[in-house]
């Protein structure tokens, strides 16, 4: 598959995973490859100094041994290796930046705070290089994650997958419920379960630590209360606008029928002129 979306839980072992793959296929096909970070600055942490706990050893030095790598550049972190292949740590925050390069795979760690936009001007140079992209996330609630998911689970082009702790074993039921212990005592009970949810059952639903009306949100997902909600042309439609600067614009539309609150649409963008 050139298209790849793996969903797991905390601790699932994605990014070794995707080394080791990126390894394999530096040596098959000789061309430029990507792992991709939220930010650059997290790169150097995430995956460059980063030890597995388990061995005690670099993650780099594991995935790509010394007697695969001609080169290694610390200070950009790139390693050229024995075959011709080149593979460097990106970020997603600078989209601008990564235009032009013609990488043959990308991986795309924590896909589900990384900006979609660096898809958006990646997805046609690996279309025309026919190489390979592959998302690996735990989810952080209903964005782009999951409507990649919903598309992928039903397109013959894409692998799909979501791995609960339950599933791999890779994180004991007892460790999860000490840290669901410890959640509570920090965010309370609602917030504390609805995180353990999201990072070791893989849930959707959870809501997001620190967002406004998150748990409002989420209680309304859980009653039913979100869906298609038609537009009542005989009923004015209000607007409520949240004027961003450095962030997003937000504007919601909403109309009051038969004495109810009906939020029938959403609009966001960013860098809207104000006069």
């Amino acid at each position: 598959m050139k298209r790849s979306l793996l969903v797991w839980h905390r601790r699932a072992g994605k990014d070794d995973l995707i080394l080791h793959r990126t390894a394999i296929a530096a040596h098959e096909r000789v061309a430029n490859y990507w792992h991709c970070l939220p930010r650059y600055e997290q790169a150097r942490k995430a995956i460059w100094e980063a030890i597995n706990p388990h061995t005690g050893k670099r993650r780099i030095d594991e995935a790509f041994p010394a007697p695969l790598r001609r080169r290694i550049d610390n200070s950009s972190m790139v390693i050229e290796f024995q075959s011709g292949s080149i593979w460097r740590v990106v970020g997603s925050d600078n989209p601008d930046s990564l235009v032009g390069a013609p990488p043959a795979g990308i991986a795309f760690s924590e896909w589900a705070i990384c900006n979609p936009s660096a898809w958006a001007y990646l997805a046609p140079i690996l279309a025309e290089n026919n190489g390979w992209a592959t998302f690996i996330t735990t989810p952080r609630g209903r964005n782009h994650v999951k409507t990649m998911y919903d598309m992928a689970k039903g397109n013959p082009e894409w692998f799909a997958q979501i791995l609960r702790a339950a599933d791999t074993g890779a994180v004991s039921q007892q460790t999860i419920e000490e840290q669901r212990l410890e959640y509570h005592s920090i965010y309370g009970v609602d917030e504390g379960d609805a995180l353990i949810e999201q990072e070791y059952n893989c849930s959707f639903e959870g809501a997001i630590l620190g967002a406004y009306y998150g748990r409002e949100m989420l209680r309304a997902d859980q009653e039913k209360r979100i869906g298609i909600v038609p537009i009542e042309p005989s009923v004015p439609v209000n607007t409520a606008w949240d004027l961003g600067k450095g962030d997003h614009m937000a504007i919601w539309c909403w109309q009051i029928v038969a004495g109810q609150i009906r939020l029938v649409d959403y609009f966001q963008g960013r860098d809207v002129v104000h006069s």
